[in-house]
């Protein structure tokens, strides 16, 4: 009978590892969903050993569930795949420096048409004449290869609108 209680542990470590995986290796949800169901069967594997067992069980997938959920959204913009995810793919995705001549001269782009770099959800990158610069859009979601106008410059961000 001590076995259930080992395969409810090692359920739900089998359950974090694989939300732990889903955040490096976004999965779309796949890998969650199945961490989830991976941890049910965990707390079931508890419940049929002892109540107390299965309640610390239940207790450990509601809170630790969502909270490593919330970290994962915290981490998956710094690695690789969800740099790619949210400004694109290319060597865009890396920021002009601070103490650049962008940030002393943005004042003079306000007015100036340029293109979307990466998709602006909102934040992304522009080009202006031939140079790159940081771009939010003031409106919605911009396609790369879309014509914006510079409408203000914030710091070393330009706010931008499609042009026309």
């Amino acid at each position: 009978m001590e076995t259930l209680l080992v395969w409810g542990l090692g359920l739900l470590a089998l359950g974090l590892i694989l939300v732990v995986i889903d955040i490096f290796v976004p999965t779309f949800g796949v890998l969650s969903i199945t961490a989830l169901a991976v941890a049910i069967a965990g707390v079931v594997c508890l419940f049929r050993y002892s109540i107390s067992w299965g309640v610390i069980g239940s207790l450990a997938v509601l809170v630790g569930g969502p909270t490593v959920f919330f970290f994962g959204l915290q981490v998956m913009p710094s690695t690789p795949i969800g740099r790619k995810l949210v400004l694109g793919s290319g060597d865009e995705d890396r920021p002009m420096p601070s103490g650049s001549h962008a940030e002393s001269g943005l004042a003079d782009l306000v007015g100036k048409e340029g293109v979307v770099i990466t998709d602006l959800r909102p934040v992304g990158f522009v080009r202006i004449g031939d140079q790159k610069y940081d771009g939010q859009s003031e409106t919605t979601f911009i396609k790369a290869g879309a014509a914006v106008r510079v409408s203000r410059a914030e710091g070393t961000t330009l706010w931008v609108r499609p042009a026309g």
